[in-house]
């Protein structure tokens, strides 16, 4: 038996394990990818919700701590190619094989990191934190499913970037009182919580239709292997956020607006015809 490529599967496991526990609708959107992409892309947001986890949940910890160390071992899993962290282990296997730019990684972390401090954020920290915590997943996600291919990802870069904009600036609405309330932040540049009405609602609202607009071109460019998974989540944050454009920031405030399960599905559906009838 070859327990080195045991430990290299079952730290993939873990990171597979990890998303279907965190997230239903991004385990079906990968499952949507061709099979070559699923435990690359488990790996990726292994990655990401395990940092996630860390600022946004350990209340009872030194969180500044854990981060640090968190950082610590990831600079040493890349250095080494190895780490006796499954989800690091796994991340740092799709690194070197898929070519992810370091540059990517040190933004997502000091996003990450920007989340222990007590910020109200201006415009500057605002497209900073952006970048960091969502564009460059997708853009890790895009070397993964360019498979080498430099001209690809060039082209499709600046689409792949709106889209985690878009994905993020969209969970920043449906958050914005649980963000608020639980953890003092007000991720909006220039809004003030306790006046966040209809008009300040629109704003957002209309930057955010942009950004998915923007992706949309990008998302039927992308190679036929991983343009059903990317359409999926795209058509499944643009279903929230129709919901939450037909609500009142008053109702924004008072409730978190999800997506059924059985309206998940016929999102899924919908979009596998439309992929079958390459309408997409």
């Amino acid at each position: 038996m070859d327990h080195v490529a045991l430990f290299d599967d079952t730290s993939l496991a873990c990171s597979k394990l990890i998303t279907a526990r965190y997230s239903t609708s991004f385990t079906l959107g990968i499952r949507t990818l061709d099979r070559r992409f699923h435990l690359p892309v488990y790996a990726v947001y292994g990655f990401v919700r395990w940092a996630d986890e860390i600022v946004d949940t350990f209340h009872d910890h030194d969180k500044a701590a854990l981060f640090a160390d968190f950082k610590r071992q990831t600079d040493e899993a890349l250095a080494l190619r190895f780490s006796l962290s499954p989800v690091l282990h796994a991340f740092q296997l799709m690194v070197h094989r898929y070519g992810i730019d370091r540059e990517f990684i040190d933004a997502f972390l000091r996003s990450m990191e920007m989340d222990l401090e007590d910020n109200r954020y201006n415009q500057s920290l605002y497209e900073e934190y952006i970048y960091g915590s969502a564009e460059v997943v997708g853009l890790m996600c895009l070397r993964i499913f360019c498979e080498g291919d430099k001209a690809m990802f060039e082209r499709l870069r600046e689409p792949a970037r709106r889209l985690g904009s878009a994905f993020q600036k969209v969970n920043f609405l449906r958050d914005i009182r649980s963000d608020y309330e639980e953890r003092g932040r007000v991720y909006f540049p220039g809004v003030v919580y306790e006046k966040f009405d209809d008009a300040t609602k629109h704003e957002i609202e209309a930057d955010i239709r942009a950004d998915f607009d923007a992706a949309y071109a990008g998302i039927v460019q992308l190679p036929r292997a991983a343009r059903l998974g990317v359409y999926l989540a795209y058509v499944y944050y643009l279903k929230l956020f129709h919901k939450i454009r037909q609500l009142p920031a008053a109702r924004i405030l008072g409730e978190r607006v999800r997506v059924p399960d059985n309206t998940k599905i016929l999102l899924l559906m919908g979009s596998y015809f439309r992929y079958r009838l390459r309408a997409i």
